[in-house]
């Protein structure tokens, strides 16, 4: 059989198996499993399926040290099992950048969200789905909002009670926390109570959490420009108005990654990853205790995943992905960091730079001459005491230069 025809062939087959096994599988789903040589799941997902002719092969730790070994089985019948819906925070996404997909069939099961909004009568679409199954628990911050719905995959049986304990901390301890155990099999089980009074002992490691969101605790608002005293930092800020100027100037769309060059309390880049949940972020930061409050202010705010640098620019900028976006917030007058931002900026890309200083300010007029795009400068005053009254205290202006690459 030529390579052209073999790459026309489904020869790996990902199965999706609930807690009721093989009697849950749909009959070509059985008989793709059946047809399989060698199958590959987790114990759990081998043991609903057995009993099996084929060889069994669990997955090792970390899982990805067998994806050489599935590949490296083309053209032989080979079968994956995964739980529920493969392709929806699953394997089959990870396996689908390896493997054609005209070579993959897939037979998908409810999703654990599917099966937890049919116990709720909840509506899928209005609710937000998010997955802590290796992840921080802090990604959920953004999520939580006044009236809320969320479905949440968990990581073990812990997490339940960790997600009550920051609800209560953030002030929504009215909100409902919904556990639902091993949906579709023999040893499900539902609990519901109120997240300040929940109860985590004895939980399924296997369960998915429903969360109905209530109370006036602390919610990030939704649009950019969050308030400034909900960072920490030591005066190096990009302050909320110029911010929310300057994440607009940036443009971000999904999938993209920024550079947040002089991130001082890295709020641009904290930022630009809560816009959307496939933004990546770069924060570039010289001063190491800098760096360690931009860390403690993603978690906080719901981007543990942001990427923190300790280094200097331009040479802490060598080897690292290259950007869709660059900020430089810090430093735009040092010799070589606009060049070096510039040129490792993607085409197509958006560089935006602000200063407050003269000197700042002439290398935005000298990029400016030099490349084109858009000049601008802000100024924002604020109400402040004047003894018994108010008057406007003007804060210094801010030169903004913004560029395409072509």
């Amino acid at each position: 059989m030529s390579a052209d025809r073999l790459s026309s062939v489904p020869w790996l087959s990902i199965v999706g198996i609930g807690e009721d096994g093989r009697a849950g599988l749909t009959p070509s789903a059985a008989a793709a499993l059946g047809a399989a040589r060698v199958v590959y799941g987790g114990r759990r997902h081998l043991a609903l399926a057995g009993p099996l002719d084929a060889e069994t092969r669990p997955w090792p730790s970390p899982i990805h040290e067998a994806y050489p070994e599935i590949v490296a089985r083309r053209g032989r019948p080979t079968c994956i099992l995964a739980t529920g819906d493969p392709f929806h925070y699953g394997i089959g996404a990870e396996i689908a950048r390896l493997v054609p997909a005209d070579e993959i069939r897939a037979f998908p099961q409810p999703s654990a969200f599917s099966l937890a909004c049919a116990r709720l009568g909840w509506p899928l679409a209005e609710c937000a789905l998010v997955t802590l199954h290796g992840r921080a628990l802090t990604r959920i911050v953004p999520h939580i909002q006044p009236g809320a719905r969320l479905l949440v995959l968990s990581w073990d049986g812990t997490t339940p009670g960790a997600l009550a304990a920051l609800l209560r901390d953030r002030g929504f301890g009215a909100s409902t926390l919904t556990v639902l155990e091993a949906m579709g099999g023999p040893r499900e089980r539902v609990r519901t109570a109120r997240a300040d009074a929940f109860d985590g002992a004895g939980v399924d490691p296997l369960n998915t959490v429903a969360l109905a969101v209530a109370g006036a605790g602390r919610a990030l608002p939704l649009a950019p420009g969050l308030d400034d005293d909900l960072f920490e930092n030591d005066g190096q800020l990009t302050k909320a108005e110029i911010r929310a100027l300057t994440l607009s100037a940036l443009r971000p769309h999904p999938g993209q990654h920024l550079w947040d060059v002089g991130a001082g309390a890295g709020s641009i880049a904290i930022e630009w990853m809560l816009r959307h949940a496939t933004l990546r972020a770069t924060a570039i930061e010289g001063r190491p205790d800098r760096a360690e409050r931009i860390r403690r202010n993603a978690a906080a705010l719901g981007a543990p995943d942001l990427a923190v640098i300790t280094g200097t620019a331009p040479g802490a900028l060598a080897g690292l992905p290259a950007p869709d976006a660059v900020f430089i917030g810090g430093g735009v007058s040092e010799p070589g960091i606009l060049p070096t931002a510039l040129a490792a900026l993607r085409s197509g890309g958006r560089c935006v730079a602000n200063a407050v200083t003269l000197e700042g300010e002439a290398a935005l007029l000298a990029a400016f001459a030099a490349h084109g795009g858009t000049l601008r400068r802000y100024g924002v005053e604020r109400a402040s005491p004047v003894g018994g009254m108010h008057g406007w205290r003007p804060a210094m202006p801010v030169t903004q230069w913004a560029w395409t690459k072509p």
